[in-house]
């Protein structure tokens, strides 16, 4: 049983998404660089827009966590799981993601920011699950 509450957890897991999501776009802008598109550049513009918030929101995930005396740091992988210590107000706890969970909860966050949060309105996800 896990002594934090969910919208602690919710956050210590965007701060593992985050950047994962980060990450991926950074790639995809080279790929799109490289690319033989005849217009390129509305892709790099809606792909660079969408960095600039998830930089932004990781910036306030990690403020939060500051505040609130959050860590989470990645201890073990393997092909199947990545296990998490999260350390929550001097409590230590472990927590073990199934690896495709991880990659399908990225790749949902990527939709969220790169279509849905146009949609939706202010692009703020700190509580998504």
């Amino acid at each position: 049983m896990t002594r934090i509450p969910e919208e602690d957890r919710n956050v210590m897991e965007q701060a593992i998404y985050l950047p994962m999501v980060l990450t991926i776009l950074n790639r995809d802008l080279i790929v799109i660089n490289k690319s033989p598109f005849k217009l390129k550049q509305p892709y790099l513009d809606l792909v660079e827009e969408t960095l600039k918030v998830i930089q932004d929101e990781l910036s306030e995930v990690k403020r939060y966590m500051n505040k609130n005396q959050l860590k989470v740091h990645e201890i073990k992988r393997d092909d199947a799981f990545t296990m998490f210590m999260f350390l929550y107000k001097g409590y230590e706890e472990h927590h073990n993601y199934f690896n495709p969970r991880i990659r399908n909860k990225v790749q949902e966050l990527m939709v969220y920011y790169l279509f849905k949060r146009h949609v939706t309105g202010t692009g703020k996800n700190l509580k998504a699950n």
